[in-house]
C-alpha cells in the first residue's frame, strides 16, 4: 500500500496470482491433505503435487483457511493501522468466507469489510487487482467494492481440464456432471455461473486439443469477435497449453494485456494437473474506462 492509501486488501488461497498484477497481499491460505498429513499452500510446490499425484496412493484432499488463519491475515493486512477489505473465493465453491467472518471476533481492533468474489484463481486476481489499485490511488473503500463489483459483472472465467476424476474425487462436480450426462472421456468446458456462484459445463470436446478451441470459442461467444481483450491464462502441467489458448484468441481478438500464472497446488488438487484457464475481460481496467 502507498501512503495516500485509505485501506489494506487481504484474500484467500483461491488466488491465482499474476506477477503483473497487484497481487501481493496477504493470503489466508488453503490446506492440502495426504492421510494425517497436511501441508499449508506455501510448504509446497505445483512440481511436488504433480509427483505426490502421481506416486501417493492416498488422493489428497483440501481444507479451507481457519479462522485465525484469516485473523492473521487481517492483522498482516492492518498492521500500518489501516481497515481492511478481505476478498473471499466463491461461497459457492468453499467455506472460506464463513472462516473469514468467524475470525472477525477474533481481531476486533481491526475493521473489516468482507466481500464474497464469487469466483476463483485468475478472475479472483482481477478483483484483487482492481482492489489494490483503488487502495494505492487512495481511493475510499466503497469506490474499490464499486471497481471490483464492476471487475466481476465484465470478467468471465472459462476451464478446462483433461479428466473429471479430480473434480468427482473432491465431490465438486456436480452440475459439470449432469450436465455432461456421465460421459467421463468428454474434455468439459467449466465456468462459474454468475448467479449460482458455482461450477457449471458450457462446453465439451472430445480431444484436449479440441477443448482448447472450445474455451477460445466460449471467450468469443460471450464479448464478441474483435473485442480488445485482458487476458489472465492459467495452466497446470503443461505451460505450452497457455500458449495455445493465447495463440487461438488473438487471432480472434486485439489482445491489450495477458499474463500467465500457474494453478495453485491446492486448487490443481481439484482440476488435476493437465487444466488450462482464462480470465477474460474487455479493454482496458474499469478505472481506464
Amino acid at each position: 500500500m502507498t501512503q495516500n492509501s485509505r485501506f489494506a486488501v487481504v484474500t484467500d488461497g483461491g488466488l491465482d496470482a499474476f506477477a503483473d498484477l497487484r497481487n501481493a497481499v496477504p493470503v489466508a491460505p488453503f490446506s492440502l491433505n495426504f492421510g494425517d498429513k497436511s501441508y499449508r499452500m506455501g510448504e509446497i510446490t505445483r512440481e511436488w503435487l504433480f509427483r505426490e499425484l502421481q506416486t501417493n496412493p492416498t488422493h489428497p484432499t483440501s481444507s479451507q483457511p481457519t479462522p485465525q488463519d484469516w485473523a492473521s491475515g487481517y492483522r498482516a493486512a492492518g498492521a500500518g493501522g489501516l481497515p481492511v477489505l478481505a476478498l473471499t473465493i466463491s461461497a459457492g465453491l468453499s467455506g472460506s468466507r464463513n472462516a473469514a467472518e468467524q475470525a472477525l471476533a477474533l481481531v476486533p481492533e481491526v475493521p473489516v469489510t468482507i466481500h464474497d468474489t464469487r469466483t476463483l484463481s485468475a478472475a479472483q486476481a482481477f478483483q484483487v487487482h482492481a482492489a489494490v489499485t483503488a487502495a494505492e490511488q487512495g481511493e475510499s473503500l466503497e469506490t474499490a467494492l464499486s471497481w471490483v463489483r464492476r471487475t466481476h459483472e465484465e470478467t468471465e472465467l472459462y476451464f478446462t481440464i483433461e479428466t473429471l476424476e479430480y473434480l468427482r474425487r473432491g465431490g465438486r462436480i456436480g452440475r459439470v456432471q449432469a450436465t455432461l450426462g456421465g460421459l467421463l472421456n468428454l474434455k468439459p468446458v467449466i465456468t462459474v455461473d454468475k448467479e449460482a456462484a458455482i461450477y457449471t459445463n458450457v462446453g465439451r470436446a472430445r480431444s484436449y486439443k479440441g477443448a482448447i478451441e472450445a474455451v477460445a470459442a466460449q471467450v468469443t461467444a460471450r464479448h464478441g469477435e474483435g473485442t480488445p481483450l485482458r487476458l489472465g491464462l492459467l495452466y497446470g502441467s503443461v505451460r505450452e497449453d497457455a500458449d495455445a489458448l493465447l495463440e487461438a484468441l488473438s487471432r480472434r481478438h486485439p489482445v491489450v494485456w495477458s499474463g500467465f500464472a500457474g494453478v495453485n497446488p491446492v486448487l490443481n488438487v481439484h482440476t488435476g494437473p493437465r487444466a488450462l484457464g482464462v480470465a477474460a475481460a474487455p479493454g482496458g481496467w474499469i478505472w481506464e474506462k
